[in-house]
C-alpha cells in the first residue's frame, strides 16, 4: 500500500516538537546568563550595596564639640492657678438693683460691684435706733432715782434695801442699752452689705446675674468670679525621685528659675521662680506637687491652662555639648565617630552628662573642638577613610513655596503685522 505525501507519521511530528522546544528552553537559558551574570560580573545590580568598598571614602558631615554652660532642668507638665479665686455672692436676700462692672474689667479690693434693694434694711435700722432712745431714756431716769436714793440713804430716810433695788434697776437698764446698740450695729452691718465690693484685686469673669433678679445668699453661682491674675501660680508634679535634686536645688537657691511654655514648646510663656514643695509624697501615683509664682504682667498664663515647665536645677559650667543626634549606641555603651586630622574615623566611647534640649554634654571621650560625625554614620567602621562634605548642622527644610521664574509659562507674543505665523508643530515631528 502507497502512503501519499500529505501525510506524516505520528512519531516524527510528535519528536520534531521536542527538538524545537529543547532549541528554545537552552536558547532562554543563554540569554539570561549572557545579560545576568556573564556581560556584567563584577557590577552589582543598580540601586544594591553590600557596603562601601574598602578604597572608598564615604561622605559624612560633622560637628566640632564646643564648651559652653549646659542648663540641668527638670521638665514636667502644669496647670495654671490662680493665687485666689473668688465667687462674689449676696451676704442678704433681696433684689439686685445696680451692677456696677463690666465683664472682664479689673478691680481692685473694696472696690463698688453692685448694689441690692436697701430699703427693707434702712426699716430694720430705724427699728433698732427707735429701740435704743427709748431704753437710753429709761437708762437715765434710772440713773436719776438712783442718785436721789443715794442722798436719800445718806440722812437715813430710806433703808439698805431700796437704794440697793435701784442699783439693780440702773444696772438692768444699762445691759438693755447694750443690747440696743448691738441691734443697731447689726442693722447697719446688714444695710452695708447691700452693697457688694470686691474682697480681692483681680480679673472679673462673666455676670451670673441680670439686675432685676432676686439673690441670695445661698445661690452656688453667686454674682460673678475674681480671678488673681497678677501674680499667678501654676501647679505641676514631680517624680519623687527628682524629689532630692529639687530641695538640693532650693537650698542653693530659695527661688530656682522656672520657665513656662506652650504645649507645643515652641513659645516661651513667662519666667518665674518656684515658690514652695507640697509636704507629702502622693503614694498613687509616686509623684510629689510643686507650685512656681509668675508676675504675668503680660497675662500670657490664664487659669486651668495647660503647660510645659521647665524646672532649672542647676548650670554646669564649660561643658563638653555635641548634638544629641551623634551619640550612638551599642552592646558596650554610648559612642561617638570622631574625624581625625588625617580624615580617619574613629570610634570614641564617651560617657554622657546633663542635656540641655537637642545637645546633651560629654563628660569623658570627646574634647572640644573636635570633630564628631553627625551624617552618614551608618557606612563607618574604625580607621575608615572619610570625605567630609559639610560642618555643621543641616539647614532646616524650607517651607516656601517655589517662585515661578519670569520667562515660566510666558504666552507667546503675537505675530506682528507683515511677519508669517510660526507653523504650528506637529508632535513626533521635528
Amino acid at each position: 500500500m502507497m502512503m501519499t505525501s500529505t501525510e506524516v507519521p505520528p512519531r516524527r511530528s510528535r519528536l520534531g516538537q521536542w527538538v524545537v522546544g529543547l532549541v528554545l528552553l537552552l536558547a532562554g537559558a543563554g540569554l539570561v546568563w549572557y545579560y545576568g551574570f556573564g556581560a556584567a560580573p563584577d557590577r552589582p545590580p543598580q540601586g544594591f550595596r553590600f557596603g562601601a568598598p574598602r578604597d572608598e571614602k564615604p561622605p559624612v558631615r560633622v560637628v566640632e564639640a564646643e564648651q559652653r554652660n549646659i542648663e540641668v532642668a527638670l521638665k514636667a507638665l502644669g496647670t495654671v492657678t490662680p493665687l485666689n479665686t473668688v465667687t462674689v455672692r449676696s451676704r442678704l436676700d433681696g433684689e439686685l438693683t445696680r451692677v456696677h462692672f463690666t465683664e472682664g474689667q479689673r478691680v481692685s479690693a473694696g472696690q463698688l460691684l453692685a448694689e441690692i434693694d436697701p430699703r427693707a434694711y434702712e426699716v430694720a435700722l430705724a427699728q433698732a435706733q427707735g429701740s435704743r432712745a427709748e431704753n437710753d431714756a429709761r437708762l437715765n431716769n434710772a440713773r436719776a432715782d438712783f442718785a436721789t436714793y443715794q442722798s436719800l440713804f445718806e440722812r437715813q430716810l430710806i433703808p439698805k434695801q431700796q437704794l440697793t433695788a435701784q442699783e439693780a434697776l440702773v444696772k438692768q437698764a444699762e445691759g438693755t442699752a447694750q443690747s440696743n446698740d448691738a441691734q443697731v450695729n447689726n442693722a447697719k452691718l446688714q444695710l452695708s452689705f447691700t452693697r457688694i465690693v470686691a474682697p480681692i484685686a483681680g480679673k472679673l469673669g462673666l455676670r451670673q446675674v441680670d439686675v432685676g433678679n432676686l439673690v441670695r445668699s445661698s445661690d452656688v453661682n453667686g454674682i460673678v468670679v475674681i480671678a488673681q491674675m497678677q501674680p499667678i501660680s501654676v501647679l505641676f508634679t514631680v517624680p519623687e525621685t527628682d524629689l532630692p535634686a529639687v530641695l538640693a536645688a532650693m537650698r542653693r537657691d530659695r527661688t530656682p528659675a522656672v520657665e513656662a511654655w506652650d504645649r507645643a514648646e515652641t513659645t516661651r510663656l513667662a519666667t518665674g521662680t518656684l515658690r514652695t514643695v507640697d509636704n507629702q509624697i502622693d503614694t498613687t501615683t509616686g509623684t510629689i506637687r510643686l507650685r512656681a509664682v509668675f508676675s504675668n504682667g503680660d497675662d500670657m498664663l490664664f487659669p486651668n491652662q495647660f503647660v510645659n515647665i521647665n524646672l532649672n536645677l542647676s548650670t554646669v559650667r564649660q561643658a563638653t555639648v555635641v548634638p544629641s543626634a551623634t551619640i550612638q549606641r551599642a552592646s558596650f555603651g554610648t559612642f561617638v565617630y570622631v574625624v581625625k586630622p588625617d580624615a580617619k574615623a574613629t570610634i570614641r566611647k564617651v560617657t554622657l552628662g546633663a542635656a540641655e534640649g537637642d545637645r546633651v554634654a560629654i563628660t569623658e571621650g570627646v574634647q572640644p573642638g573636635e570633630r564628631v560625625v553627625l551624617e552618614g554614620v551608618d557606612s563607618l567602621r574604625e580607621g575608615i577613610t572619610v570625605e567630609v562634605v559639610g560642618t555643621g548642622a543641616p539647614p532646616p527644610p524650607s517651607t516656601e513655596l517655589p517662585v515661578a521664574r519670569p520667562d515660566a509659562r510666558r504666552p507667546a507674543a503675537p505675530a506682528s503685522a507683515g511677519a508669517p505665523a510660526a507653523p504650528a508643530r506637529t508632535p513626533g515631528r521635528p
